[in-house]
């Protein structure tokens, strides 16, 4: 663990200096605040699609409105209020605000951006290693499970190997998607779903705790178990 949260905490300023876009000419200018908010340790990951006005204004990922739906989504799944910043990996696609939309909304990322910090994600994975991965918006979830409708993918969970994907739609108050009863219904599956996944792992991590107080497990947990799944289709 030691030497994986030393990798992460390179990685992270890494990101926090990365200009990529920038000269490559797709952004202004680069607020990578997305992707330093989070611990080698956490087992669940949030992949968003990229962080917005709000996130850079106060230099924290999740910190606007959307956040706090995301908070209480968690919430209703069982987790601790505080878990969402204190024990959940917070990143997304791009680490860097693309701007507003001449049409209202935020910028969804271009396909040459999403491949420039597409190499930040895939460290990120490899390092964390989460056992339960969020897919947060349309455009997360296809960069894990391919195209697809919400309404086909919310409300059911995709597992690879010992890793759980979770589809969930955007919090955002632009979206429309939630207006709708029976997606609200898709909703509280998913959250179902997040709530067992999370009540296993508490099992399973207060089972290792047994083990190690009796002296039967040694090291940390396997350098394959839990590896992260293929994250672009």
């Amino acid at each position: 663990m030691g030497a994986r949260s030393h990798e992460l905490q390179v990685l992270q300023r890494t990101i926090q200096t990365c200009r990529r876009c920038v000269d490559a000419g797709y952004l202004v200018r680069a607020d990578p605040v997305a992707g330093y908010r989070g611990r080698a340790s956490d087992r669940v990951m949030l992949v968003g699609q990229a962080p917005g006005r709000v996130a850079v204004e106060r230099g924290l990922p999740f910190s606007g409105p959307g956040g706090r739906v995301l908070q209480s989504w968690l919430v209703r799944a069982g987790f601790a209020a505080d878990d969402f910043r204190q024990q959940v990996y917070l990143t997304s696609l791009t680490k860097c605000d693309p701007g507003r939309n001449p049409h209202g909304g935020d910028r969804k990322p271009s396909p040459a951006e999403l491949a420039l910090c597409r190499p930040f994600l895939l460290r990120e994975l490899a390092l964390v290693r989460p056992r339960i991965i969020l897919l947060v918006g349309g455009m997360a979830i296809e960069a894990f499970l391919g195209k697809c409708r919400l309404e086909d993918v919310v409300g059911s969970g995709v597992t690879r190997g010992e890793v759980h994907l979770l589809p969930l739609p955007h919090p955002s108050g632009v979206s429309r998607w939630l207006n709708d009863a029976g997606h609200q219904l898709l909703l509280e599956q998913a959250l179902g779903q997040l709530s067992s996944w999370r009540a296993a792992l508490a099992e399973e991590r207060n089972a290792r705790a047994s083990a190690a107080e009796r002296g039967t497990l040694a090291g940390e947990r396997s350098a394959t178990a839990g590896n992260a799944p293929p994250v672009f289709s």
